[in-house]
C-alpha cells in the first residue's frame, strides 16, 4: 500500500510530497518510506523521537505547530492527534459499513461484546475492537489490549475487517482514546452512554475535563443526524442528552426512564432474568440468559445501539435470549441440584 502525503493529509504540502508506506506513531517502528506522528503525551512528547525516526527512514513527519525542521519534511497540525487518526484512516482506506461506539465508566466491554452478538444474531459479519481484543463473532483475531488501541491501529483493523467481509463494527470509546484522539477516523452511525462515575483523574484530574473527554464521542466524533443511544437512568444523562441534541443528533434513552427502549419490569429466574419491555409502543416480554440489573441495564443500551444500526426492533429484542456475558462479567459457572 503506498499513498502521497498529499493524498492522506488532504492538504498540500509544498514541494516535496513523499510517497508513504506506512503511518504510525511509534518511532520504533518506523521503517523507509513511514509517515511518523511526532504526538505529545503525558509521558513523553514525540517530537524528541523524530531524529530518531528520520534515522529509520522516515518519509515525513506530521508534528504540532512551531516544531523546529528536521532531516526529512514536517507537515505542522494545530490538533496533530486528530490529524494522526484522519490520516491513518485516509492511508489505510476503508472500514465496516457500520460502525458504533460505546463510552462510560463501567459496561463498556459489555455492550461492545453484547452488539457484536446482536448483529451476527440478525444476519450480519459482526466484530467487537475493546479490552478483549479484536474479536469476530466466533474467533478472537487478537488478545486483550487497551481498551482504545492507538489511531492506526484502529484503522488498520477496521480496513482489515473490512477486507474479511465484516459489516459491523461495534468499539469501546475510552475516556483516554477519545481524549487522545484515537477514534477521530471513523464514521460512526450511532454512539452509546452506560454511566458516569469518578474514575481515572490520575489523567483527567477533574470530573469535569473526564466528562468532556466522554462527551467529545457525542459533541466531535458522531457526525450530524447519527443516533445517541444513552443510559436514561444514569446521573449524567441530562448532559449528554443535552449535548446530542445541540450537536444534531437524535437521542433513543434507554432503561427504567427511557423513553425508545423502556424497562417496565424485570423479575429473577433460575435461568437468569425475565425483562418486560416497551419499545414502539408494543409490549415485549424477553428471557435474558444473563443475572444482575447492571446488565440489564448494559443489554439494553446494546439493544439500542444496534437498532439505532437499523436492525428491527423484533429480530434484536429476538437475538437478547441468545446472548452470552462478556468473559469476567459475572459469568455463570454451573448450575445443578446441588447448586454446583
Amino acid at each position: 500500500m503506498v499513498q502521497r502525503l498529499s493524498d492522506i493529509l488532504k492538504r498540500p504540502v509544498g514541494d516535496s510530497d513523499p510517497e508513504i508506506v506506512g503511518v504510525t506513531a511509534d518511532s520504533r517502528k518506523v521503517g523507509p518510506g513511514f509517515l511518523f506522528a511526532a504526538l505529545p503525551g503525558s509521558a513523553a512528547d514525540g517530537r524528541k523521537f523524530i531524529p530518531q525516526a528520520v534515522a529509520a527512514g522516515a518519509a515525513a513527519v506530521l508534528a504540532p505547530l512551531h516544531t523546529p525542521r528536521a532531516e526529512a519534511p514536517v507537515v505542522r497540525a494545530h490538533d496533530v492527534k486528530r490529524a494522526y487518526a484522519l490520516a491513518a484512516r485516509a492511508f489505510y482506506g476503508s472500514e465496516p459499513a457500520t460502525v458504533v461506539a460505546v463510552t462510560g465508566t463501567n459496561g463498556k466491554t459489555s455492550v461492545a461484546t453484547f452488539c457484536r452478538q446482536i448483529f451476527a444474531r440478525c444476519g450480519r459479519q459482526a466484530a467487537s475492537l475493546g479490552t478483549l481484543g479484536l474479536q469476530l463473532e466466533g474467533e478472537d483475531l487478537t488478545g486483550p489490549g487497551l481498551t482504545t488501541p492507538d489511531a492506526a491501529d484502529v484503522a488498520r483493523h477496521a480496513a482489515e475487517l473490512a477486507g474479511r467481509g465484516v459489516t459491523h463494527l461495534a468499539m469501546e470509546a475510552s475516556s483516554h482514546g477519545l481524549d487522545q484522539r484515537r477514534l477521530d477516523g471513523l464514521t460512526l452511525k450511532a454512539a452509546g452512554f452506560t454511566n458516569l462515575s469518578q474514575d481515572h483523574l490520575d489523567y483527567h484530574e477533574t470530573m469535569t475535563a473526564y466528562r468532556e473527554a466522554k462527551l467529545r464521542l457525542f459533541t466531535t466524533l458522531m457526525p450530524r443526524g447519527g443516533t445517541a443511544v444513552l443510559n436514561a437512568d444514569a446521573d449524567d444523562f441530562g448532559a449528554f442528552a443535552a449535548a446530542s441534541v445541540m450537536h444534531g443528533q437524535s437521542v433513543m434513552s434507554v432503561g427504567e426512564s427511557g423513553m425508545g427502549l423502556r424497562l417496565v419490569s424485570r423479575t429473577a429466574e433460575p435461568s437468569g432474568q425475565r425483562l418486560h419491555l416497551l419499545a414502539d409502543g408494543r409490549d415485549y416480554d424477553v428471557l435474558l440468559p444473563l443475572a444482575g440489573d447492571f446488565q440489564a441495564s448494559n443489554v439494553l443500551v446494546a439493544a439500542g445501539l444496534c437498532i439505532a444500526a437499523g436492525e428491527t426492533v423484533e429480530a434484536v429484542l429476538a437475538a437478547l435470549e441468545t446472548l452470552k456475558g462478556a468473559p469476567g462479567r459475572l459469568q455463570s459457572v454451573g448450575s445443578g441440584p446441588n447448586g454446583g
